[in-house]
Order: structure tokens, then C-alpha cells, then sequence
């Protein structure tokens, strides 16, 4: 499967230094965690746990998951820059040697990458040119029988969006989907649904829209004769704006899950 590829000047505004690439928070992440050691024979300080982090971009995430867990963490991104600043805050916090960057895409994932205890990804499997149900399909499939596994997307908080929302995802993510019928589908293909929640707001404008916008202040006189630069300005704010208007919509589900 080919990967869609985004544009050089993105990763102008989606620079390594930020915070974070995307909506989330250090607790949702610790609770996450929590939930899917929950009633399960492996413990966090199981030496052994192999643990795949797909999509780990700078590795916000991938830090809680070395610093509340003892086990072997590969971290698989296709941004290579993304991983060296990984490297860096592993290496400033003392857990470098436990993980393992990758410089590749999920869509490359087969039978020689192994099979995982526990599997995470945070807003990333819609990142690619797969769907959600795809992605967890892939998943599924790098999994150990009885493995965990932890991801978030965007979802339908409620029925019948206001039309400018609906319009909005239409174009920028039209898979997205409700609660029981994401609940439904990842049974269907095999997984036990052993917890959920929605992100906070907070996880969202001050971790993700606050320091963006920074960022996009920063590019903002440099990106301005240049058309295509120019547009991917304006439609992130725009995103900023559509969130500021209707959060309680729509946001990020945590689902933690449990290969049957």
C-alpha cells in the first residue's frame, strides 16, 4: 500500500520542537496505560514486554510509555527528524536505551517486525492513506495473542453535527465515526474492548492549538507569497476555529483493546 506524502514545507510548521504533533496530554496517556495493564498477567515492570509505538512522531507519548513501564519500546515513525528529537529527550531522561526508533511507515509492518505484547498508537492511525478500521486490521495482525493494544482517533461525540462541523470533516476526515459503531466494528474484528474515554479540551488548546499557533506566527511572513503554504495556514486555523465552536462534538476517543 502506498503511503500518501505530505508536503516538505508541513514539516515547517510540524517542526520536531514542538511539544507535541498533535491533541493529547501526559495523564490520558498514564491512564491509558493503567487501563490496559488492568486484570492482565503482564506487569508494567515486565522486562519482557515488547511494546511497538506506531506513529510516534517527536514522542510525547513514547516518553510516558518508557518512564511507566520496564519494557524493550520500538518507536516507528517516517519522519526522521521526529525520531533524532526523540532520541534526544530518551537520552536527557535516562530511557534511551530501551527504545528503538524506526524510520519507516506502519504500511510497512509484516511478519519480520514481530509480534507485539503491547501496541500503541495516539492520533495516528488515520495518518495515513488507510482507514482507522484499516489500520487496526494492521494492527491486529503485530499483535501477541491476549496483547493490548491502545489507540486514539477522532470521533462523534454526539448525533447530527451542526452543518458547517459535518462540512468540515467531510473534507478533512470523512471515516469518522461514532462511539458504538467504532465499539462495534473493533469487535468484530477480533478485539475485546476493555476500556474508552474522550481526551480532555485542555489536551487540545493549550498542548496542541497554543504552541501551534506560535509556530504558525513564526512562518506566517515566509509562507505569505507562497500559495500552497499559504492555504495550509489558513486551514489550520480554521481547524483551530471549528474545534473553538463545537469541542463538545467532537474530539479524541482513548480505546483500549485486547487481542482475542
Amino acid at each position: 500500500m502506498d503511503e500518501f506524502k505530505l508536503p516538505d514545507f508541513f514539516f515547517e510548521v510540524f517542526t520536531a520542537s514542538l511539544p507535541r504533533l498533535g491533541p493529547g496530554d501526559d495523564d490520558s496517556t498514564r491512564k491509558a496505560l493503567r487501563m490496559a495493564f488492568q486484570g492482565w498477567e503482564r506487569s508494567a515492570d515486565d522486562k519482557t514486554l515488547r511494546i511497538l509505538d506506531i506513529g510516534c512522531g517527536n514522542g510525547a507519548q513514547t516518553m510516558q510509555l518508557a518512564l511507566n513501564t520496564q519494557g524493550d519500546i520500538t518507536a516507528l515513525d517516517n519522519h526522521a527528524p521526529f525520531l533524532e528529537e526523540l532520541r534526544r529527550r530518551a537520552g536527557k531522561a535516562g530511557v534511551a536505551a530501551r527504545i528503538r526508533t524506526v524510520c519507516k511507515s506502519m504500511c510497512s509492518l509484516g511478519e519480520a517486525d514481530g509480534l507485539f505484547d503491547l501496541i500503541w498508537s495516539e492520533g495516528a492511525l488515520s495518518l495515513y492513506n488507510m482507514s482507522f478500521e484499516q489500520g487496526l486490521a494492521a494492527c491486529r495482525e503485530r499483535l501477541a495473542p491476549g496483547g493490548r493494544m491502545a489507540v486514539s482517533d477522532l470521533a462523534w461525540f454526539k448525533a447530527d453535527p451542526p452543518q458547517e462541523c459535518r462540512e468540515f470533516f467531510n473534507n478533512v476526515y470523512p471515516g469518522i465515526s461514532g462511539l458504538e459503531e467504532n465499539l462495534a466494528r473493533m469487535r468484530q474484528m477480533g478485539y475485546r474492548v476493555l476500556g474508552h474515554f474522550n481526551l480532555p479540551e485542555t489536551a487540545w488548546r493549550e498542548n496542541y492549538f497554543k504552541p501551534l499557533a506560535a509556530q504558525i506566527d513564526s512562518v506566517r511572513e515566509s509562507f505569505s507569497a507562497d500559495p500552497d503554504r499559504k492555504a495550509l495556514l489558513e486551514s489550520l486555523e480554521y481547524e483551530g476555529e471549528v474545534y473553538r465552536k463545537y469541542s463538545s462534538w467532537y474530539g479524541y476517543t482513548f480505546f483500549v483493546l485486547q487481542r482475542e
